[in-house]
């Protein structure tokens, strides 16, 4: 049984999704000159609200919560089974080595593993959204 709430997940996701979608600074000389202009929000700066507050809410989960998000992030990139919860839990949790938000932060495509993990124990990633947003 995963032990993190579908809202949890998908407050990650949407955090995921925004940082995700961030491009390198389109003048590095002057990423941080530029951040209060609205041109430059869908760039990535050195201190990137985004990343910070994505970074922040995964490391004040507890660790059970994060062995489930890494789980369900396996599972949904088919490295796991939806039937082998267990199995990918215990291996989250034998094998954690780095900042789970160091780790889950580099993985490409991250969102979308996250939303078909969940959807594979039948929870609407929608329907979870709309109870943060």
């Amino acid at each position: 049984m995963l032990q993190i709430a579908p809202e949890k997940v998908a407050h990650v996701i949407v955090r995921a999704r925004e940082f995700d979608a961030k491009v390198a600074p389109w003048d590095d000389n002057n990423s941080d000159e530029r951040a209060d202009e609205s041109d430059s929000i869908l760039e990535q700066t050195t201190h990137d609200a985004t990343a910070d507050e994505l970074k922040s809410f995964i490391d004040n989960l507890n660790v059970d919560e994060q062995v489930s998000l890494v789980a369900l992030m396996w599972i949904g990139r088919g490295t796991f089974e939806g039937g082998d919860l267990d199995e990918a839990m215990a291996t989250a949790r034998s094998e954690q080595v780095n900042k789970t938000s160091a780790y889950l932060m580099g993985v490409p495509l991250l969102a979308d593993y996250l939303e078909t993990g969940l959807e594979t124990f039948g929870y609407s990633v929608e329907d979870a959204k709309t109870d943060i947003i």
